[in-house]
């Protein structure tokens, strides 16, 4: 291990000392679900925003809800359904008769955790009201553009069971997600711990502030310094290209890929190959760090044909196929 690599270790042990007590204080209200926290830590630590997908009631608004308490930042939740227009997401400009001039009113996306339910229940141009937000941290209403605060995260989720009357998310905006989450049930002592947690009517659910922006920010900073060895970048980038050339791996898996992931994936995959790495406490990230990341950040950006999914092949099963067929350095 190098001397810079050793400085950086240090610099992350020291920044990193809000990791397990955001975990323990989202236990407290939270059970199970430890994957998904991990990866809003990833997406805290990344700018990114997070696609999750589940049945009704595992938690997903509670767990947003208690990350914004553990941080003391706005939270706010948008319901999207068939009627919804894009000025009920970013908001729109109101007349005033009395002088005769607009102004602006804010929509719900002004807040630092957004809760999209059901973003595929909503028309694309609803949708692709969300992207300007998302990729430039922006909004424009009228002729001008106003900043969002920092951080900003958008958590969407999507019913994998339900699909009637629903809008697929096109592709350029599963792009802009930098994890697609796939949550289960919980397992029967976890259901137990629910039960005894939540059978009663005054159940608090409120979480105590862990960190500030100001943290937050700092280690922002030392996650993006993080080393990255010339073997790791090459490993990664062996990984996205074979999801656009899956012949070089297995001639097997050519009929079953419609579309590789693109460049944004190489680029998403060594940011949350790094968070990963700041969460375990080190200064330099491992093959193990790609490998535990890489379902996440394909998964959505991978497109079957119409033949894997008539075999009822999954993109995970071909993500897994390339993961054990690329070389690990």
């Amino acid at each position: 291990m190098s001397v810079d690599t050793i400085e950086i270790t240090a610099q992350v042990e020291k920044n990193g000392n809000w990791i397990n007590p955001l975990r323990e204080e989202m236990a407290r209200v939270l059970i199970g679900q430890h994957s998904l926290v991990d990866s809003l830590i990833i997406a805290l630590l990344t700018k990114g925003h997070l696609l999750i997908e589940g049945v009704p009631g595992l938690a997903k608004t509670l767990t947003i809800n208690a990350l914004a308490g553990c941080l003391n930042v706005g939270f706010k939740r948008i319901q999207f359904t068939p009627d919804l227009l894009p000025a009920d997401v970013i908001g729109t400009l109101i007349y005033s008769p009395q002088n005769g001039t607009f102004s602006p009113r804010l929509g719900p996306v002004f807040t630092n955790l957004l809760l999209a339910d059901e973003i595929n229940r909503a028309p694309a141009k609803v949708q692709s009201a969300l992207l300007e937000a998302m990729q430039e941290r922006q909004v424009t209403i009228g002729d001008t553009s106003y900043e969002l605060p920092d951080p900003f995260i958008v958590m969407a989720t999507q019913n994998p069971l339900d699909q009637e009357g629903t809008y697929q998310l096109p592709e350029a905006q599963l792009d802009r997600f930098l994890l697609k989450v796939t949550i289960d049930y919980p397992n029967p002592e976890e259901e137990r711990s629910i039960l005894e947690l939540m059978s009663n009517s005054n159940v608090n659910l409120s979480t105590n502030q862990i960190l500030s922006k100001e943290q937050i920010a700092e280690s922002r900073k030392v996650t993006d310094s993080i080393y990255v060895d010339e073997s790791i970048k090459d490993y990664i980038v062996s990984l996205v290209i074979s999801t656009r050339e899956p012949e070089k791996i297995d001639v097997n898996l050519l009929p079953y890929i419609r579309c590789g992931a693109s460049p944004r994936a190489t680029i998403n995959l060594t940011l949350a190959s790094k968070a990963n790495a700041f969460i375990q406490g080190r200064g330099y990230v491992t093959p193990t760090d790609v490998k535990k990341v890489a379902p996440e950040i394909l998964r959505h950006r991978v497109l079957l044909t119409y033949e894997a999914e008539a075999e009822q092949i999954t993109t995970d099963q071909l993500v897994s196929q390339i993961l054990e067929g690329v070389p690990v350095p």
